[in-house]
């Protein structure tokens, strides 16, 4: 078994299968675009293992506290582990993750989305290490998300040959 999926199975974290969007919602994009040594992945949202949208729903700093906010990033590292690995068949063809933007449903006033994507940053950074793991990020605030979802992230990866 390849090194990252390895960990993952050691941590008992589970890849969740291509999101199921909720009904009457068509998705009519890539989740993944490889052009070059890059992989472009869109925004990914919090999903169960089997791949519905993951609860709680709601803004952070009103329905969601910061602990929750940051499970929801960890499970939207994995929904988007889950995308790479069925773009690119293995996970440890990651050389390096480049870039973040991490949005989160936020009520007004809160200011503690950087806390929330570290949901996201931990574990990406454990499983890949510092090296090939550290990325650019940006964690902002944003009035609404699709369905309600507390986390939306989306990145880039750099892509051995």
């Amino acid at each position: 078994m390849a090194e990252i999926e390895s960990m993952l199975t050691a941590m008992s974290l589970l890849l969740p299968p291509p999101l199921t969007p909720p009904p009457g919602v068509i998705l009519p994009f890539e989740f993944v675009r490889i052009i070059g040594s890059r992989a472009f992945i869109s925004g990914h949202a919090p999903q169960n293992p089997d791949g519905s949208l993951a609860r709680p729903l709601g803004k952070l700093g009103a329905d969601l506290s910061v602990e929750q906010g940051y499970r929801a990033a960890h499970l939207t590292a994995l929904s988007i582990l889950g995308s790479l690995k069925r773009a690119i068949g293995d996970l440890d063809r990651v050389r390096a993750w480049s870039r973040v933007f991490g949005m989160v449903n936020s009520a007004p006033g809160f200011n503690m989305q950087p806390s929330v994507i570290n949901g996201f940053s931990d574990l990406i950074l454990k499983l890949y290490g510092p090296a090939r793991g550290a990325h650019s990020r940006s964690a902002v605030g944003m009035a609404e998300l699709p369905f309600n979802i507390p986390v939306e992230i989306e990145g880039e990866v750099e892509l051995f040959a």
